[in-house]
């Protein structure tokens, strides 16, 4: 930086001593200067320009409805309609994040994963778990986390994250729809990330949809995984393969949502999509592993109410015939 300042200045030198040799007036050597400024900003813009601003999934429908990939200087906002299914908006974003790791696109690949997450999602779900980190394709060594107390505390640890440019990719965990989040602070945030070049993953749990300055949004939810597939083409009975992921596209261009199965293989950092999750899950001609009732018969409990039979309308008498309500003998 103190490299290029100094050679500036001394090409401003050098143009002063030529217009004063060639008798030009001062304001010539301002335009000079003004010139060489706007060159100096548009080959920084150009510079940016060339930098690939999508992350391409691999599966070609996907990419399609995406205009080439996930924008990788907007916000994509990823949300679950329950806790139950955090996991999975988790899931995919980490998938996402690995597969930017593995790819190092301009640069932003080799930059570390920044999970910000708010004090009261992270009780609600939990914190990354390092093996499980490891086990989707993402490099531990390249992932930081924090856990700021308040909503308007993680808004502007992920502003600042953002603008700083030292991440590849933020991710911003938040609880249902907080009304300190709003369209407000969704447009703040989508500006600085377009101004810095740098992916931001909104995840919601246990939200609804609202507006918001997201370009992209998914609902992710769980769906069956297959068994694994040997190098021979074979299924390894009784494995779990690869996760699957049913993503619906509720906000984009298209006219209409886009919903699919993408089964993520962590080995090669691959998508894969997934025609038929129930063909792909349990294989033809084969029975569900737990086809019956999944809970047992409950036990050391009141017995039911026995079956009614003829009952006798009168008061108990001391020579022992029934009483009202009871079981004739």
């Amino acid at each position: 930086m103190a490299r290029s300042a100094l050679a500036q200045e001394t090409v401003f030198a050098l143009r002063e001593t030529i217009a004063r040799l060639e008798g030009k007036p001062i304001p010539a050597l301002a335009a000079a200067q003004a010139q060489a400024t706007a060159d100096g900003q548009e080959r920084e813009r150009s510079g940016r320009e060339d930098r690939p601003a999508r992350l391409a999934t691999g599966v070609a429908v996907l990419d399609e409805a995406l205009e080439g990939g996930v924008p990788l200087d907007a916000i994509t906002e990823i949300r679950s309609r329950a806790f139950l299914d955090a996991g999975v908006a988790s899931g995919f974003a980490f998938a996402l994040s690995a597969r930017l790791q593995a790819g190092a696109q301009g640069g932003v690949g080799t930059l570390p994963v920044l999970w910000i997450a708010e004090r009261m999602a992270s009780q609600e779900v939990g914190a990354p778990y390092p093996l499980g980190i490891r086990g989707v394709g993402l490099s531990t060594t390249q992932f930081f986390h924090a856990f700021p107390n308040r909503i308007d505390e993680a808004l502007w640890l992920a502003e600042a994250a953002l603008g700083s440019g030292a991440f590849g990719m933020t991710i911003l965990e938040v609880r249902g729809n907080p009304k300190a989040f709003g369209l407000t602070e969704s447009r703040r945030l989508a500006l600085r990330a377009k101004a810095a070049g740098r992916p931001l993953f909104v995840l919601r749990h246990a939200a609804q949809e609202e507006a918001s300055s997201t370009t992209f949004r998914f609902l992710a939810e769980p769906a069956l995984a297959g068994e694994r597939r040997l190098p021979d083409g074979s299924m390894l009975g009784g494995s779990i393969g690869h996760p699957v992921f049913r993503l619906t596209l509720e906000k984009s261009r298209n006219p209409a949502p886009l919903s699919l199965f993408l089964a993520w293989n962590a080995h090669d950092r691959q998508f894969t999509c997934v025609d038929d999750p129930i063909r792909h899950a349990v294989p033809e001609g084969r029975a569900a592993a737990h086809s019956r009732a999944s809970l047992p018969a409950a036990f050391n409990r009141q017995d039911p109410a026995p079956a009614l039979g003829s009952l006798l309308a009168f008061d108990r008498q001391a020579s022992g015939r029934a009483g009202p309500f009871e079981r004739a003998s």
